[in-house]
């Protein structure tokens, strides 16, 4: 039986994002998120209604400033007591796993999106994606970016503005372009 498009693009293989499920629910996260974003700070009760709509799986003392941005939501998942400051976007077109007690600065963004390398095969159109993992009590510091199929352990520490393109293990600070290692945290 041939594989859908989503279930080629969670299998990491190359899959076409035009395909009209995918489409369908990217609509839907877009149309999620406009409401999400638009809420009021005071309605808290409504963000959580439209967060447990959007989120794949969300623990509790989830927040997220608006404005929030994601492709589809359903890939996500947040552990306990995650927060993301204003303007973080996770491109979700593989699972984004994101442990207990993270915290983001301003304008963090997760890409489990990527292309072919080869030019010739890029402009035909398909696309890939990779998981991207982050461990329990970290902290990703405003401006970074986390590339798609990174694993970022437990307790670490990345700098502002940092270029997250390898694995980063666990209790350190990292920071840079691309990301490094600069010390333990242990």
């Amino acid at each position: 039986m041939a594989r859908t498009e989503r279930e080629k693009m969670l299998a990491g293989e190359l899959y076409s994002g035009w395909d009209a499920e995918l489409t369908a629910a990217r609509s839907r996260a877009r149309r999620l998120l406009r409401l999400y974003n638009d809420t009021l700070m005071d309605d808290e009760d409504a963000r959580k209604q439209l967060l447990d709509q959007l989120i794949g799986k969300r623990g509790t003392g989830c927040y997220i400033e608006p404005p929030f941005h994601c492709d589809y939501g359903t890939f996500i998942t947040l552990g306990e007591r995650v927060y993301m400051n204003f303007q973080c976007v996770i491109l979700d077109c593989n699972q984004i796993t994101i442990g207990d007690d993270v915290s983001f600065g301003p304008n963090v963004h997760i890409y489990a999106a990527t292309h072919p390398l080869d030019a010739d095969e890029r402009i035909k159109g398909p696309e890939l994606a990779r998981p991207v993992t982050i461990g329990a009590k970290t902290w990703v510091g405003g401006g970074a970016i986390i590339v798609a199929g990174v694993t970022i352990g437990e307790g670490v520490t990345i700098g502002a503005g940092s270029v997250v393109t390898k694995d980063i293990p666990p209790y350190v600070l990292a920071a840079g372009n691309p990301c490094r290692v600069i010390r333990s945290l242990r």
